[in-house]
């Protein structure tokens, strides 16, 4: 295990916040699993610039968000529900939360984005 500011930060953290406890949430589990996630993250040796870019990359994409901006490519898309009224549904691959009743041309965003 590495030991570095950051993992002892955080896990001194997670144990304030009582997250290694047996009655914390998914019995404890979530602790540990996140303390890997810092250490990995430890090992990028990262200067205070490329860690601020580097998280938010990372919670864009843990998130499910996109990097770069959806596009109509019939790749991004696809048909997630049949003809109802004449009307096809289509999910977009890259962003689940998008939808398309035109296969990608024009699309909506159920999240409200």
């Amino acid at each position: 295990m590495i030991k570095n500011n950051l993992v002892l930060h955080a896990k001194r953290e997670l144990q304030l916040a009582g997250m290694f406890d047996k009655d914390a949430d998914y019995n404890g589990a979530l602790a540990p699993h996140i303390i890997k996630v810092v250490e990995t993250f430890s090992k990028g040796k990262h200067s205070g610039a490329s860690a601020m870019i580097s998280i938010g990359i990372l919670e864009k994409l843990l998130r499910f968000q996109t990097l770069t901006p959806i596009t109509n490519n019939p790749k991004e898309w696809m048909k997630v529900g049949w003809k109802m009224a004449g009307i096809s549904l289509w999910q977009n691959k890259r962003d689940p939360s998008i939808f398309s009743k035109d296969g990608g041309k024009t699309w909506y965003n159920v999240d409200g984005k």
